[in-house]
């Protein structure tokens, strides 16, 4: 490899930029720079010599047009082994250049302030950089390329360590920083610019989603065979779990936390009032609102403690300290917990085991609450979302990945409201059922399909996830909710295509009913529910989730 000779500096983001240049200057590195990062060195005493006069070609279009030259891409593409490559460069007056700093104009910090225009976008969108760094990176065995002032240190130090050369190694891995970079870059305009393009079409030609690895890879994927990392998405349109902080935790998080952990934060985003939700493979096998989350949380444990094990937490409040004395408290769930279950449900021949929670999230907790869950045990992970709800959901789309493509929709972030209701029995729903039914409704959004949920109150008391039949699930809901089900409020994910699944619902106990109806034998349905004496409201609104 090269001794880097020359150098050429041209960044928005000038973090760290002064330190680079003065420690290259004692290296005798030649530097080369542009605009304000040109004065910005020479401001602090570095030795620059302009791109201008190195070209012998002025800044031109108010400084669109700088470093466009050939005597710049010249210097980048020629190939130093080649020597047909150097002995015309030597002619035409071509110095070659070894090293380039750059990165871009702040085009996704300029359409992420609220008001921006088309205008303000576009004159943002950066030419001549990713020109310089796409150039220099092709030309990685020869010329050093930095896009971000993260890598600063790394290359100073390993050239001061080898009188002035980076190793192709390295070079190899900055030119792939740099072609992501500028490919992630692209991509952001690309996104931008179809949201701005008016169309009948409701999805883009072009999905330009780019995600970066966070962090080392997890211990295994869903299961110990697989391999697993996580990403987040580089132009996230809202806060995401991949953007949660840890405050507490020895065991990083597995693929399956992610996954439950994501569950748990869309479910109690979902509601107004405080609300914990407790979550199992995907599923809520708890949830409840109350006054306090202490008390919703009492009430979701109480829903299935024996499911609860093992489970993930999701608050949609700041955690406090007298939630915080509940949560993985063994005691509390022999003396409080399990003894409500058993008398409200009637089981009492299930085992109930310790307390055991694998992570929580939450959009904050007090400092009191902190402390006593990282008392609590090392192995529970403890995670914060600030911008977490109450809040409707923002993101552009939601995509599943199928063989050779992806399938892609609007979130399900729409909820029923009262005003949704149309009560289609002779029964009416009380005052009190109608909030039941609502809070049902919302909860069975999140469980997997197909749904029947059983609430008492606001509080979830059985459960029948993911099945093939909705009879099935009905008979599961009513097997969990025990004598809970005898007078409780029954949501369903989806219509009743026929009588007998409003019958299996019937048998549960249930005395009202909260379905999206649509089905062809609508009315059929509505017979059955007449004659169990149970009243019935349809939503219009069907919530599969698979």
């Amino acid at each position: 490899m090269p001794k880097v000779q020359r150098a050429l500096l041209s960044v928005s983001d000038k973090t760290g930029i002064v330190e680079l240049g003065k420690a290259l200057s004692q290296m005798g590195v030649e530097i080369l720079s542009t605009g304000g990062t040109r004065r910005k060195l020479e401001e602090a005493g570095v030795p620059v010599r302009a791109v201008e006069d190195y070209t012998g070609f002025p800044e031109i279009l108010d400084h669109r047009v700088v470093t466009l030259h050939p005597k710049v891409h010249g210097a980048l593409l020629a190939l130093r082994d080649k020597p047909a490559h150097m002995a015309e460069a030597s002619d035409l007056g071509i110095e070659m250049i070894d090293m380039v700093v750059v990165n871009l104009y702040p085009f996704r910090e300029t359409i992420a302030k609220p008001g921006v225009t088309m205008a303000e976008a576009v004159d943002n969108i950066d030419i001549g950089g990713p020109t310089m760094l796409r150039s220099a990176a092709k030309n990685h065995k020869s010329i050093t390329v930095i896009c971000s002032p993260e890598y600063y240190d790394e290359v100073i130090a390993e050239m001061r360590a080898n009188d002035g050369v980076v190793s192709e190694q390295t070079n190899l891995k900055l030119a792939l920083e740099a072609f992501a970079h500028t490919g992630q870059y692209d991509a952001a305009i690309v996104k931008y610019l179809s949201g701005q393009r008016k169309s009948e079409e409701q999805f883009p030609k072009y999905f330009a989603p780019w995600y970066i690895k966070r962090g080392s890879d997890l211990r295994y994927g869903e299961n110990p065979h697989q391999a697993g990392a996580v990403y987040r998405m580089a132009d996230a349109a809202e806060p995401g779990l991949a953007a949660a902080e840890l405050l507490h935790g020895e065991r990083e998080l597995s693929f399956n936390n992610y996954l439950d952990l994501t569950a748990a934060m869309e479910a109690a985003r979902d509601f107004d009032e405080p609300t914990a939700i407790i979550i199992k493979h995907l599923n809520p096998c708890g949830a409840a609102s109350a006054a306090t989350l202490a008390e919703a949380f009492t009430d979701a444990w109480t829903a299935d403690p024996i499911s609860a094990f093992g489970s993930v937490l999701g608050f949609n409040r700041e955690v406090d300290e007298d939630l915080a004395q509940i949560i993985f408290n063994s005691n509390y769930l022999q003396e409080v917990v399990a003894p409500r279950y058993r008398e409200e449900s009637g089981d009492y021949e299930s085992t109930i085991i310790a307390a055991f929670v694998e992570a929580i999230i939450a959009p904050g907790y007090t400092p009191a609450a902190l402390e006593v869950l990282k008392s609590r045990s090392s192995n529970m992970r403890v995670l914060v979302q600030p911008d977490f709800a109450p809040a409707e959901r923002v993101s552009d789309y939601d995509i599943k990945k199928i063989p050779g493509g992806i399938v892609a929709q609007t979130p399900d972030a729409q909820s029923v409201k009262k005003a949704d209701l149309k009560v289609v029995t002779k029964k009416q729903p009380t005052p009190e059922q109608m909030e039941s039914l609502l809070f049902a409704d919302r909860v069975a959004k999140h469980v997997k399909s197909n749904t029947i949920l059983l609430v008492q109150g606001k509080m979830v008391v059985g459960c029948g996830a993911g099945q093939m039949s909705r009879v099935d699930s009905a008979v599961i809901a009513a097997r969990k909710a025990g004598n809970r089900a005898k007078g409780a409020c029954l949501a369903s994910d989806a219509m009743f295509p026929a009588r007998d699944g409003l019958d299996a619902a019937a048998q549960t106990g249930c005395v009202a009913i909260i379905q999206p109806g649509g089905s062809k034998r609508d009315q059929e349905v509505i017979t059955a529910a007449d004659e169990h004496g149970i009243a019935m409201v349809l939503t219009g609104m069907r919530h599969f989730w698979h």
